[in-house]
């Protein structure tokens, strides 16, 4: 079954639909190559995809060993290269302040930025520049 469907909406956007339950995504192309940057561009997409994967394997994992991360929050930033045009670096700064965590559930949410499907999935190349801030 596919996943979502593309379509080119003209001067440089699209529109995603995720088939299984209709939420719809545009992007941009952004305003340092040609675009106008109103919505999430392409390569934006794959930088909060590397959070949002993380924070989800995270969720499991706290669900698992019986503890919360709700509240938490993460910056993300998307550094690009010119030649070749490309993500060069992703960082991410996972902010769980305001919540107490032992040892042993730090580690646990260390594992997981390292075990994320997209972190995997991502050319080596690309630098994943993951911090996670406790107090």
């Amino acid at each position: 079954m596919e996943t979502a469907r593309t379509i080119y909406k003209g001067d440089l956007r699209t529109e995603i639909t995720h088939v299984r339950s209709g939420s719809v995504i545009t992007t941009d192309a952004p305003v340092d190559n040609k675009g106008k940057g109103e919505f999430f561009s392409p390569t934006d997409l794959v930088a909060s995809a590397l959070g949002s994967c993380i924070f989800t394997i995270m969720g499991i994992a706290a669900r698992e060993h019986d503890f919360l991360i709700d509240g938490a929050a993460c910056a993300i930033t998307k550094i690009m290269t010119e030649k070749p045009r490309k993500i060069g670096e992703i960082k991410i700064e996972f902010d769980f302040t305001g919540r107490e965590y032992t040892d042993k559930q730090k580690k646990i949410l260390e594992y997981c930025v390292k075990t994320c499907p997209v972190a995997l999935s991502l050319n080596e190349s690309l630098f994943q520049n993951v911090t996670l801030r406790f107090l």
